[in-house]
């Protein structure tokens, strides 16, 4: 007698939608009891966690702030999980693309051209295409694990970041702290609210996440692409292409990337700093799959993690908690997610072995 765990032919749509209410609640219980582990006052570490980020039209207006990469990174990042390529190192490739970006406004500190911006956001995006068809070139032609190869990229690529800021691209005037000069007002992104640090990248990912959805739901394209990573053999047999859905994953995944990190440097930051590489990358792959893979689930989960971004800042403030306890609560809600998923979309059965029969 064995478990095995068999696939369904339909997940109930209800099930489904209340998942990440049910992972949520789960992820409250189990934070209880580490809270109290750790001696510190739950109901308060709660309220800072879960609230607060709520209660200020400043606290609001940073999580929008933190919603905007999370959500266009994560929606890059989607396309080629649902076909089965996993770029793991969206955060070298936004670093990547923050370089790139940067590099007008370094060489340039006077511009004033109203060409500077568009071009930063292009140099942006080209930078992390670039970074994730490194990847893409190891997979396709020595087959090479792209999770690793992603990985060992983002290493790299948080390097050159240090070099740049340790070295060429040093402020002369910046009283020796690794970053750049501050970049010139036609380089910066315009204000999206008044009175707050939200800029248009907001409606950049949004825009984005209009365009996923459109392409993954209603386009032959996108279509091709979910077989030509998922079922190979199939795709060859149908005329579609394993390394066609490699590239394009990797190269929409970096792209996505490449352009959060150029909005960093040319919004909140307004210089290159070694604090244009937060974790976004990282946290990216938690709210691609919160949603579910999902375009409009991903703009719901980017807002909710960018929500726990912020209240983990207020909870290690007014609770005492360590960065690692707010890292806890996002992965566990993460993995209770998942494991809800897989129980949804497979049933657990026990399999009986067929009795052996003596000589």
């Amino acid at each position: 007698m064995r478990l095995a765990l068999i696939r369904r032919d339909t997940a109930a749509r209800g099930a489904m939608i209340a998942a990440p209410a049910v992972a949520l609640v789960l992820t409250i219980l189990c934070s209880l009891v580490l809270f109290a582990v750790l001696g510190k006052p739950a109901g308060t570490a709660l309220y800072a966690l879960l609230l607060e980020p709520f209660l200020s039209w400043y606290s609001f207006s940073e999580v929008l702030l933190k919603m905007a990469p999370l959500c266009l990174i994560a929606q890059g990042l989607a396309i080629g999980f649902r076909a089965n390529v996993f770029n793991i190192g969206a955060e070298g490739q936004l670093v990547i693309g923050a370089i790139a970006a940067s590099a007008l406004p370094v060489w340039y500190p006077d511009g004033t051209s109203a060409l500077m911006l568009p071009a930063m956001l292009l140099l942006g995006g080209l930078g992390g295409m670039a970074w994730g068809a490194i990847a893409a070139g190891f997979r396709t032609r020595f087959n090479a694990n792209e999770i690793l190869v992603t990985l060992m990229l983002a290493l790299i690529a948080a390097q050159v970041l240090n070099y740049l800021l340790l070295g060429p691209w040093k402020d002369p005037a910046g009283f020796n702290f690794p970053q750049s000069v501050l970049f010139p007002d036609a380089a910066l992104l315009p204000i999206l609210l008044p009175g707050t640090r939200v800029n248009v990248s907001l409606l950049l990912a949004l825009a984005a996440s209009g365009l996923a959805w459109v392409v993954m739901r209603h386009r032959f394209s996108g279509y091709q692409l979910l077989v030509g990573g998922m079922a190979p053999r199939a795709a060859a047999y149908a005329g579609f292409s394993e390394r066609r859905a490699i590239w394009i994953s990797l190269l929409v995944g970096g792209l996505a990337a490449g352009l959060a990190g150029a909005a960093e440097v040319a919004g909140p930051l307004g210089q290159l700093q070694r604090s244009v590489s937060t974790g976004y990358g990282y946290s990216a792959i938690i709210v691609a799959y919160l949603g579910g893979l999902n375009p409009l689930g991903i703009v719901l989960s980017s807002f909710l993690v960018s929500a726990l971004f912020i209240g983990g800042d207020n909870a290690m403030v007014s609770a005492g908690l360590p960065v690692a306890a707010v890292w806890v609560f996002q992965s566990l809600l993460l993995v209770f997610y998942l494991g809800g998923l897989a129980f949804l979309r497979y049933r657990l059965v026990v399999m009986h072995r067929p009795a052996q029969s003596v000589p």
